[in-house]
């Protein structure tokens, strides 16, 4: 089969690899619909901090976020999973420690983490190898496009969680990306007042666009109250502006990443009262996502600016948007595409 291998930094190609084989337990999804996210631009950059801890290497398959039909069952596997439409955990915990074992495998200091850590390969190919255990079947309401959200949507509906506002509480999102505007579409849904911080008029403009009036450039932000402040940005100062802009008693949650550490002042943190929240994974919230996607309580898909084809993978995780994208700030890949494609979603 085709998939796209990332060799090195800043170097990757279409190989033909061997078709995976379901292994007891595993089954084989036709890959539909995959994501490329800010993680994965960090394996091609090279600055992705598992590489330096020795927990993932050159050459890897990327991709986590994705959706697609189960063609090929292993050994012990259900065969109702034959020909559903599904996406997956991202954790993949040892299954035996006592992390996994109360229900935190996405903790698990032995997990794979499909497409990133481990050496499990990942979803920009036209096939994966899963455990079926981490299967969650798509409804009719959410397509591939949905479906290849719903991991990025966990992570921001835990985000949202974290966060802890009641109906009418005012937050601050900092960075208008993918996962800070499905925050926004989270905590929305629950009736909050939400504020949005980006760099970049467009990305503001976007975020004005999907019914967010309140996007601000940083200079800009009104001087109010704000109960929760969520750091969905790459900058590693906005940690701390974070913990400047909350109120006492609020929350801040950092689900955002730096390259490179972050600092904060844990006098502010104590003398403010403050709950800081991190977020790793979307685990605990896969299935409440897909619910939500499913209800139209959140309709993640204005997000996708264009669907390509594998051998544009390497110019999307260089930077490169393609002819023809929307505004919205997420790329997909469909590696049913043969050859250059790109446009709108």
């Amino acid at each position: 089969m085709r998939a796209f291998v990332v060799t090195a930094a800043f170097e990757g190609e279409v190989q033909d690899v061997p078709d995976p084989i379901a292994a007891p337990g595993q089954v084989i999804v036709d890959v539909h619909r995959v994501g490329v996210c800010g993680t994965d631009v960090e394996f091609w950059t090279g600055e992705m901090a598992y590489l330096h801890q020795g927990h993932a290497r050159y050459p890897m398959r990327l991709g986590h976020e994705w959706a697609g039909i189960v063609s090929a069952l292993g050994a012990g596997v259900h065969r109702g999973w034959l020909g559903r439409r599904v996406t997956a955990d991202t954790m993949i915990g040892c299954g035996r420690c006592d992390r996994c074992r109360s229900g935190r495998h996405n903790v698990c200091a032995d997990r794979f983490e499909i497409g990133i850590r481990g050496g499990w390969p990942g979803a920009l190919a036209e096939q994966i190898a899963v455990p079926a255990s981490s299967l969650f079947a798509l409804p009719d309401h959410v397509d591939d496009v949905g479906g290849a959200l719903v991991e990025p949507g966990g992570n921001a509906l835990r985000a949202a969680q974290g966060a802890g506002l009641q109906r009418g509480d005012r937050a601050l999102i900092f960075g208008p990306g993918t996962i800070g505007l499905l925050v926004a579409m989270f905590l929305r849904a629950r009736g909050a007042e939400v504020h949005l911080m980006g760099r970049t008029e467009d990305s503001l403009a976007f975020a004005r666009k999907l019914g967010f009036a309140n996007a601000w450039q940083p200079d800009a932000i009104p001087d109010v109250p704000y109960a929760a402040v969520i750091d969905a940005s790459n900058a590693a100062r906005l940690p701390a502006a974070a913990l400047e802009r909350v109120e006492p008693g609020g929350r801040v949650v950092y689900i955002g990443l730096a390259g490179e550490p972050s600092a904060i002042d844990t006098r502010t943190l104590a003398l403010k009262d403050v709950t800081a929240v991190g977020v790793l994974s979307a685990s605990p919230s896969l299935d409440a996502t897909i619910r939500a996607f499913a209800a139209g309580e959140v309709d993640p898909k204005p997000l996708v600016a264009a669907t390509v084809g594998l051998d544009q993978v390497g110019e999307v995780l260089a930077g490169n948007r393609p002819i023809g994208a929307g505004p919205g700030p997420k790329i997909h890949v469909d590696p049913r595409i043969s050859g250059p494609a790109g446009g709108h979603a």
